[in-house]
């Protein structure tokens, strides 16, 4: 009996023999005896997925730098035990998390905690959700009043490098009183400041006109007697004059003020003349004016020879210093509330003046400015020095953001007492100083002297793009507390570099105990901060 199979294969090939034989090829050969070979090609098995590798864990040495001061040393692993001892830190940060400064995602990248409770501060602390100074990739809140460049881009913001918006009609336009008529740069009426303000100017915004400054223009009487304002409109572009070879600044004087309130659709801008010409400057430009100096009569704990000590409260009549990068003027007083008046949605550019060693000018100096002086909506942006350096006083600051660099972002001390809300700093990519950061915090060498430096940072981000030590300096017996951060440093970059300069064992300065007596809060903190250090 013939199979089933054999009947079906013998149907098979008579069925198309006929059907050849159909279509005219009753000649076509056979294939002979045997079976027909068949190839089956299979389909290539789909991966399993592997998920995203986890790098190798980052040691002690590579998250925190240790460096020894005065035969003093805090050890990596003590700093990392600090940093360990805050909740919701992620020391191990890695992978494609950030867009330049924008998370690149709505997701905190760390589990926030509430700021106002963690530092003890209602009135001036917002609370938030997430970690870092932006919520999310369109986060608008720099937004228009920034500007961008290589070292930050913001949404809706125009380029560093461009012409600011001073309008057309220069050529027609009047000079208001109070300025002096330099007729024409470029197309636009240069109407400058007289070097020493004695009295209160209003400087308005003129379609066509911007306000020259040349060499160290100051506000208000050296002695204080006297109380002036400089009152500047938003949308008013001030320019360091580069026709000559001075040194240029603006020094707002103890007992005067600053008013340059702008907003965010015109923020008032502080340049350099170059900046008015097209390519007149590059992302790489920087140093070209002194910047803007405010001075004020709120406590130092650095004071100059025969004029001090201070006390915890900053209640000595005589203690003041001289500011940094100019000659007898000085900052200091008994006033924790002073007001040095106010910066809101301000812009300023290409500063940085090293006149020798350790005595330079940033693109914002605060020296002894107290807590009535109200700065938020600030950029510094390509200081050849800081962004901004804070000497003693109580100012806070909410909403500063510092771009470019060359030396630290934010750098406070001689007793600073104060809080920041919504920073960032983000450092040029290459060029700047060895020994730069993007926050250096201290008591210049001086671990008890009173008041004790002393702050607080909320919702921050950092990002150090060189191959700075670290992006976070923490020395002198400085008291601070960090919460809702963001941490990213490039290769060969440590996040946090901690030092005690005097002390032994657990009486070392910055990390010991609390002690009232010396106005010591304890060990510095960090709750909700995000790190991704070694350029991860």
């Amino acid at each position: 009996m013939v199979s089933f199979s054999r009947r079906s294969k013998f149907l098979l090939a008579t069925s198309a023999t006929l059907f050849l034989a159909s279509c005219g090829a009753d000649d076509v050969a056979s294939p002979g005896a045997g079976s027909l070979p068949i190839t089956i090609v299979q389909p290539a098995p789909t991966p399993t997925p592997t998920g995203t590798a986890t790098p190798t864990a980052l040691t002690n040495a590579q998250i925190a730098l240790a460096t020894t001061q005065s035969g003093v040393t805090v050890t990596a692993d003590e700093q990392v035990a600090i940093l360990n001892a805050g909740q919701n830190n992620n020391l191990q940060g890695f992978g494609n998390t950030l867009n330049g400064v924008y998370p690149i995602s709505g997701t905190s990248l760390a589990a926030a905690s509430n700021p106002q409770t963690v530092l003890g501060n209602t009135s001036f602390i917002q609370n938030t959700s997430y970690v870092g100074a932006l919520s999310g990739p369109n986060d608008s809140a720099f937004s228009g009043w920034t500007c961008s460049s290589t070292a930050a881009s913001f949404l809706n913001s125009a380029s560093c490098t461009a012409v600011p918006a001073i309008g057309t009609g220069g050529s027609a336009a009047a000079c208001p009183a109070g300025t002096t008529d330099d007729g024409l740069v470029q197309t636009f009426r240069a109407c400058r400041l007289p070097q020493q303000i004695t009295s209160d100017l209003t400087l308005p915004k003129i379609a066509g006109v911007f306000y020259r400054f040349r060499g160290q223009t100051e506000v208000g009487d050296i002695n204080a007697t006297t109380g002036v304002t400089l009152t500047i409109a938003a949308g008013v572009v001030l320019a360091a004059d580069s026709s000559e070879t001075s040194n240029d600044l603006l020094l707002v004087n103890r007992g005067s003020r600053l008013n340059a309130v702008g907003t965010a659709d015109a923020p008032i801008i502080f340049t350099a003349q170059q900046n008015l010409a097209s390519n007149g400057v590059s992302d790489a430009t920087q140093g070209l004016w002194g910047g803007v100096v405010l001075l004020g009569r709120a406590p130092t704990a650095v004071c100059a020879a025969g004029t001090g000590p201070n006390d915890a409260n900053g209640s000595s009549p005589t203690c003041q210093q001289a500011i940094e990068g100019v000659t007898g003027r000085f900052y200091g007083g008994t006033n924790q509330a002073d007001s040095s008046g106010t910066l809101q949605y301000v812009q300023i550019r290409y500063t940085g003046i090293a006149i020798s060693e350790g005595n330079e000018l940033q693109g914002l100096t605060l020296g002894g400015t107290g807590s009535g002086t109200t700065i938020d909506h600030v950029q510094s942006h390509n200081s050849s020095d800081d962004g901004v350096e804070i000497f003693g006083g109580a100012t806070n600051l909410k909403y500063f953001v510092v771009t470019g660099a060359d030396d630290d972002g934010f750098d406070v001390d001689n007793g600073w007492r104060g809080f920041m809300q919504f920073i960032i700093a983000a450092q040029k990519a290459s060029g700047s100083t060895a020994d730069s950061f993007a926050t250096e915090i201290d008591s210049n060498g001086a671990e008890d002297l009173l008041p004790r430096t002393y702050g607080r940072y909320a919702n921050f981000t950092f990002v150090q793009t060189n191959s700075a030590p670290a992006a976070i300096r923490l020395r002198g017996g400085a008291d601070f507390a960090f919460v809702n951060g963001v941490v990213k440093t490039a290769s060969g970059g440590a996040c946090v570099n901690i030092i005690a300069g005097a002390g032994d064992g657990a009486t070392r300065t910055t990390i010991r105990a609390a002690d009232s007596a010396l106005q010591d809060v304890g060990p510095p903190t960090f709750n909700s901060v995000y790190f991704q250090c070694q350029g991860r």
